[in-house]
């Protein structure tokens, strides 16, 4: 038996976005628009937005002669779908209005409990109401440019014939070795059961061994490198890292991608390339949204002393990154330019530099970026012993083929490395950091079986939308955050 139809009475109206009647510009004619009510003024004029631009469409309403009934669910937050014609507004900053002939209240919101009202907000108070802040211009601007970036980098990919691959979420292996890492177990917690050693007996848990929430893609997508050529994979990544600063999450996104064929040189190329990319995209496609968070940003720095303010406006800074080739500097040119700067000298570094073979920290980076060379940086050729296994080991067996972009105000933003395709060395390094050859065996037959130079590197996204929205803390740029002590909706 066939469905019944619907009636023309029973459908949804088609309507048309907001963001496409003010990029059209055209009046004179009928049409519907659906969103969500800013404000309500004079019993008379709906501020309208569909979340399709930060900009409102002004609702003219025709209160003479509507249902009083009706005029009291028109409240900030009610969800409604308005028709009439879209005419030519002689109001202040707009363009065009709708005279409304319909109203339809989908949702009421009741104002004396709606926690956005018409006013601004902080950001911290939003976080507490993470599911409510799409609906707020700051959250609106910064998840449309999230979108947009993560278009621009599948465009890359895509325009350069890679291969999205996608990588387990659950895993065996731990790609980073920092042992920090989600467990996955459907084991009762309150009573394991425990072999012959009095330890946890994993072969009965779900998968037969312990798994973990990935850190990384990489070693999956090297698999795949090593037999398509080129591959990128585009995923959530965890760590359970105890660390509740504006710059680490629990769990947040990672663009990786490895490459056939290519050495440590190969890799900068593609990296600086990619994020050249990104920003021309966004400087091209999100000119609303950046004008806005610009001057959000501006506002937000009045209240900074001078020396605390961003040198360069929002807009200023994507085009300074897009019309300046990267520094490219090795890690000990960059370690001799630190520890002899002033800041170093007088102490005034949190974590003073003074042999080499340091892990360099935030500060370090962002001197070298923000005072030293005022533009980004690539450091690469770092200490081996401060980097991953799987990193090329360099002729002269100190360092390693590693790559590190540093953007500023965020610091570090992308890793990489050409990837060591030697099979003893890598058995060698694997030893000396205790890697057990047995759980990566699948990892050293790559190296067994027609191995060849490769290279890669991970971008960590949410980093990345914190540069080009100017936002200040990683927990506004994803929907939902995770860190410690916190794990909502």
């Amino acid at each position: 038996m066939r469905p019944k139809s619907r009636t023309p009475k029973d459908m949804m109206p088609k309507r048309t976005k907001i963001a496409t009647l003010l990029a059209d510009g055209k009046t004179g004619f009928d049409t519907t628009v659906m969103g969500w009510i800013r404000t309500f003024r004079n019993n008379q004029f709906i501020a309208l937005n569909d979340g399709s631009t930060n900009q409102t469409l002004q609702v003219v309403v025709d209160f003479e002669n509507t249902d009083p009934a009706l005029l009291k669910q028109l409240t900030t937050g009610a969800g409604i779908a308005c028709t009439g014609q879209i005419v030519a507004s002689m109001g202040k900053g707009q363009t065009l209005e709708m005279k409304a002939t319909s109203i339809q209240v989908y949702g009421e919101c009741d104002p004396e409990v709606y926690p956005l009202q018409p006013k601004k907000h902080s950001l911290e108070f939003l976080r507490e109401i993470a599911h409510l802040r799409f609906r707020t211009n700051t959250f609106g601007s910064v998840f449309r440019i999230r979108h947009h970036v993560a278009w621009a980098i599948h465009e890359f990919f895509h325009r350069r014939g890679f291969v999205y691959l996608h990588s387990p979420i659950i895993t065996g292996s731990d790609a980073e070795g920092a042992g920090e890492m989600f467990r996955v177990s459907t084991l009762d917690p309150t009573k394991p059961g425990l072999n012959e050693q009095g330890e946890v007996n994993w072969k009965e848990d779900f998968f037969g061994k312990q798994t973990h929430l990935t850190v990384s893609g990489q070693l999956e997508a090297e698999l795949g490198a090593l037999a398509l050529s080129e591959v990128y994979t585009f995923g959530p990544t965890f760590r359970a890292e105890n660390s509740n600063t504006t710059r680490h999450l629990a769990e947040f996104w990672m663009i990786e991608p490895e490459v056939a064929f290519a050495d440590l040189d190969d890799n900068m190329d593609l990296a600086e390339g990619m994020l050249k990319h990104i920003v021309k995209h966004v400087l091209d496609q999100c000119g609303d949204d950046l004008d806005f968070l610009e001057q959000r940003l501006l506002e937000e720095e009045k209240n900074k002393p001078q020396n605390e303010r961003s040198p360069l406006a929002l807009r200023e800074k994507l085009q300074f990154c897009l019309d300046n080739d990267f520094a490219r500097v090795t890690y000990t040119e960059a370690f001799d330019i630190l520890r002899n700067s002033t800041p170093n000298k007088k102490k005034k570094f949190q974590f003073v530099l003074d042999e080499w073979g340091a892990d360099l920290q935030s500060e370090h980076e962002r001197y070298l970026v923000e005072k030293h060379f005022e533009r980004p940086v690539i450091l690469y050729n770092y200490p081996a012993k401060i980097k991953a296994f799987y990193m090329r080991l360099n002729d002269d067996k100190n360092t390693v083929a590693a790559m590190d972009i540093l953007f500023p105000g965020i610091g570090e933003i992308v890793g990489g490395s050409q990837r060591e395709e030697r099979y003893d060395v890598l058995r060698e390094k694997m030893a000396a950091m205790d890697i057990p050859e047995e759980e990566m065996q699948w990892y050293l037959d790559t190296r067994k079986f027609g191995t060849v130079p490769h290279a890669g590197y991970g971008l960590g996204f949410e980093r990345l939308i914190l540069f080009v929205t100017g936002m200040t803390n990683i927990r506004d740029v994803i929907p939902f955050p995770r860190y410690p002590g916190y794990a909502a909706f």
